[in-house]
């Protein structure tokens, strides 16, 4: 560069401030990449399978179904954001004896899934070779965020015709849970059907509301707070309505409940999702034969009516594929 007759020349300060942007740039377009592979999933791509064992309730039998994805869908992620960027690498594992003694084989894969120099692990396990190695490699693609919002999703217990390994849904598991907790991708209502969560949650608190309103007022007031009550009973008839879950006593976090699941009636009814907190509700005690005559057993029946009549439990290793 040419001032005032003299020559000069780019120098390290210059070359230095050239590598900062340089760099930054390079930042910026991975945080893109990493944002781009976590977008939501398209539609038409979530589907729901049974997942453990069915159980019994009340005389009907209940299994849980959890959302997942086909490897095709996260291939097809990768070769759009990063294509020819991205290596998967399979180990095999030894096996490991079954917990429950089941002559049941089945075989374990580690992933080993490398994107832009950056590298996620996840093991994998199936019947065959084909469905743990699928597995694995769906378990690594979600630790880069593919089909992450289906960690989000609820537990969706459906009914089913049987207790036997080939039990099939008395419905679609997709509309049992958009009917529950709202659609959403993979489940939706079907045609002509627009209850909404939203619907549900004003009727149900207006039910509850109105519950509480009469057990004060008078017979009159009772007969005369039965018409509002009496109009919301078509949807809740159709849709069960959403009992709240209780905030963890010590972290203040989500709970798992674990009240039609569990197999000791003395267990607790929620647990802490956070492996790390110990929190706990434990059910409440049943009433004497003195408490229970009188007004304290008209007390008592309004929690056990507001108790969830879905099938719940589900541990924290479970994950939705």
């Amino acid at each position: 560069m040419t001032y005032g007759g003299r020559i000069e020349t780019w120098t390290g300060r210059e070359r230095w401030d050239e590598s900062m942007i340089a760099r930054h740039d390079v930042h910026t377009e991975k945080a893109d990449i990493w944002s781009r592979l976590a977008e939501p999933l398209p539609n038409g791509v979530v589907y729901w399978r049974q997942d453990g064992k069915v159980i019994q309730r009340d005389g009907k039998y209940f299994a849980r179904f959890v959302a997942y994805i086909e490897a095709n869908t996260a291939r097809e992620r990768l070769d759009a954001v990063v294509p020819g960027e991205w290596d998967l690498t399979l180990e095999l594992l030894p096996p490991l004896p079954s917990i429950d003694d089941s002559n049941d084989g089945s075989c374990s894969f580690k992933a080993r899934l490398q994107i832009l120099g950056v590298i996620r692990e996840d093991v994998g396990t199936g019947r065959d070779y084909k469905s743990a190695a699928t597995d694995a490699f769906k378990r690594a693609a979600v630790r880069f965020g593919i089909a992450h919002e289906l960690y989000g999703y609820e537990q969706n217990w459906v009914q089913v015709d049987g207790d036997g390994r080939n039990a099939k849904p008395l419905e679609d598991p997709g509309v049992v849970y958009a009917r529950r907790f709202g659609p959403t991708n993979g489940a939706a209502l079907p045609d002509g059907d627009t209850t909404t969560a939203t619907v549900r949650t004003r009727s149900a608190n207006r039910a509850r509301s109105s519950a509480a309103a009469t057990a004060k007022e008078s017979t009159a007031a009772m007969n005369d707070a039965a018409e509002p009550v009496a109009e919301a009973q078509p949807i809740d008839a159709i849709v069960p309505a959403p009992v709240e879950m209780p905030s963890c006593p010590k972290c203040g976090g989500k709970m798992w409940d674990n009240r039609m699941s569990k197999r000791n009636p003395k267990a607790p009814d929620y647990k802490c999702r956070d492996r790390s907190c110990d929190g706990v509700i434990w059910p409440p005690r049943t009433p004497t034969a003195k408490t229970a005559e009188g007004p304290a057993a008209t007390e008592t029946s309004p929690n056990a009516e507001a108790l969830d009549p879905s099938p719940l439990g589900m541990s924290a290793n479970d994950i939705p594929f």
